[in-house]
């Protein structure tokens, strides 16, 4: 989203000495004043014709806003390409991570009202929330949550397609292990916006779409955006995901993403030009709309203080050097682009993808709204060109810069599918009968992996994802390489038992283990289990059932032993996978338990 009054603090003044030198250097800088729209956007049209048949784009909405006025809309192309309907600047689409600088102002008011904080630890101010380890807990801020600075990946694969919800989102975030240093490098999360999603509505009282809806699009008149599909498609102009199969030029329909409701604050608004219009002439302008204060402006002002630098990829990389040296603040990042300061966030969705940005310095705004994820990246090539119309500057070839790296992406992806599977090992079986494999598999965070069977065939279903699994080598299976969401490979394992016991899968960053959910007893059942046993020593120990339902060895001087069900009357202990203890049920009563291990058995006595 993969699913964004003017005092002057020292980091402020340093930018405008940079910037000042700047204009020394290039000429004279336009005031928006000076802007005559018309006639910088001449050839435009003939420029989005040419690009929109280059790109074989469904469409693309563009929106230009200047001082406190919306100066330019125009839709190019088609909202529904199968219905030829076409694009216009009242076309509700979905804006994805757009939504995320609207969660970041919303926290923004809470910390106006004293009820959170940017630069406090955010236990201090909602005890609920939970992190990975006690340093985490003890630092997190909710400027790390919104600025993507906590060490935590993007564990997209969680709330992608998944029926979790919010407060089930917010309470996996304790799962998330830290894969660099806080504060150190930018690793962007999903998952932290909607945590601060579920803080909005924990602190105020209200679902984070009542809040945003009451305290930002009413304020605004934003009064056809919406959260949900279904409100979208009760708009009768409306956008439909279209975009290119991967290896042809062909345009095809695709579902619409609608999953959004667990991770809404990270990117489930849905919006046209025409509103985000008055979304971005209130950031222009300190919280001003129509008149009023809209918004306040120390909030507008708090999502753009730097909070964590990025490197210049794309210099460094492709020697394109007009975009330089981002930082992200909170909601969305800032820069310099040819020399004028940039503020801009895009946001990405199945078939959707905007770009919300702003020349705070030049008063020029430039919404665009995309069809097509084979050309995402034509929001950006759209923005830069209207601002380098708009501010007299010559033009940077970034379609055809961007174009020929679609292109050459495209042809080596379809190469890369043609060589898939040359490292499989022939004529390997599974290890077991294809039953074994059969269950439900878990991942903390991630949730359940199901395998069933069906045809005599394993079938793999994770978060609505449903495909057939054929056996690759030994415990490898693979799903199809399915046109929209590609191919998934499960690689089972066998516990010291022999049991097929855990599901591995490649997701986001790094690998997940998905453990085989145990058949669960009744509570009836553990009550007998529960009561004394004798060591073949002569040591007597308890088996003791606790609230929640989990047994525990008690042994006096020694730390307890949870057990954990396994299958049947078996259990095993965290510690060691080799060890099993069983329990000993003899004509309807619980004589022993067995302690098994490659050493051999013991069996405890029930007295």
């Amino acid at each position: 989203m993969h699913a964004t009054g003017q005092q002057k603090p020292i980091w402020v003044r340093a930018w405008v000495a940079a910037f000042v030198l700047g204009v020394l250097a290039s000429g004279t800088v336009l005031q928006a004043k000076d802007i005559d729209v018309a006639k910088q956007l001449q050839g435009f049209d003939a420029y989005m014709e040419k690009v929109l048949k280059d790109w074989n784009a469904p469409a693309v909405g563009v929106g230009v806003v200047v001082d406190d006025k919306l100066v330019f809309a125009k839709g190019y192309g088609y909202r529904d390409v199968g219905k030829k309907l076409p694009f216009t600047p009242t076309t509700v689409c979905p804006i994805a991570s757009n939504s995320k600088l609207f969660t970041a102002v919303a926290a923004g008011l809470l910390v106006d009202e004293g009820k959170l904080t940017w630069d406090r630890p955010v236990r201090e101010s909602v005890r609920s929330i939970e992190f990975y380890n006690d340093q985490l807990n003890n630092t997190i801020t909710l400027r790390d949550m919104l600025s993507h600075r906590t060490g935590i990946t993007r564990h997209d694969s969680i709330w992608y397609k998944s029926d979790f919800t919010r407060k089930e989102l917010f309470e996996r975030l304790k799962y998330l292990e830290p894969s660099e240093p806080m504060r150190q490098i930018f690793l962007y999360n999903n998952m932290m916006f909607a945590g601060a999603g579920y803080i909005i509505e924990l602190q105020s009282g209200k679902p984070w779409e009542e809040f945003v809806r009451e305290r930002i699009f009413q304020p605004l008149d934003m009064r056809n955006t919406v959260y949900t599909i279904e409100d979208l498609k009760k708009q009768p102009d409306h956008g439909v995901p279209y975009t290119e199969k991967r290896d042809t030029n062909e345009i095809y329909e695709i579902p619409y993403y609608e999953e959004t409701a667990g991770m809404a604050p990270a990117g489930a608004i849905i919006s046209s030009i025409q509103d985000m219009s008055h979304w971005l002439i209130a950031l222009m302008n300190d919280g001003k709309y129509g008149g009023k204060q809209a918004l306040p402006a120390d909030v507008i002002k708090a999502t753009l203080a730097p909070a964590i630098a990025l490197p210049n990829t794309m210099g460094e990389a492709r020697g394109y050097w007009e975009l330089l040296n981002p930082v992200y603040g909170m909601g969305r990042w800032t820069a310099s682009y040819r020399g004028h300061q940039i503020a801009f966030h895009g946001g990405d969705i199945n078939g959707f993808h905007s770009q919300v940005s702003l020349m705070p310095q030049d008063r020029i705004g430039v919404v665009v709204l995309v069809i097509g994820d084979h050309c995402a990246s034509l929001y950006n090539t759209v923005s830069y060109n209207l601002y380098e119309r708009l501010l007299g500057m010559d033009q940077t070839p970034w379609s055809e810069r961007m174009l020929e790296i679609r292109l050459k992406g495209k042809k080596a992806d379809t190469a890369a599918r043609a060589k898939a599977g040359q490292e499989q090992v022939k004529n390997t079986k599974p290890s077991h009968p294809l039953a074994d494999y059969v269950g439900e598999y878990e991942h903390p965070a991630y949730g359940l992996l199901k395998i069933a069977m069906k045809d005599g065939q394993l079938q793999f279903d994770f978060h609505k994802l449903l495909f057939p699994l054929s056996h690759f080598h030994y415990d490898r299976f693979d799903t199809p390489d399915d046109e929209q969401y590609g191919k998934w490979s499960v690689n089972f394992g066998t516990n010291p038992q022999g049991d097929v016991e855990k599901a591995v899968m490649s997701l986001d960053e790094a690998e997940a283990t998905f453990t085989r959910k145990p058949v669960t007893l009744d509570r009836a059942m553990l009550e007998k289990l529960a009561g004394t046993y004798e060591t073949p020593t002569g040591a007597k120990f308890q088996v003791v059932l606790k609230e929640d339902g989990s047994l525990l060895m008690v042994f006096v001087g020694r730390p307890e032993i949870k057990l954990v069900p396994y299958k049947g009357l078996q259990f095993h202990v965290k510690e060691f996978s080799d060890l099993t203890i069983e329990f000993v049920v003899e004509n309807g009563k619980v004589t022993s338990l067995k302690q098994r291990d490659p050493s051999g058995e013991l069996v405890f006595p029930r007295k």
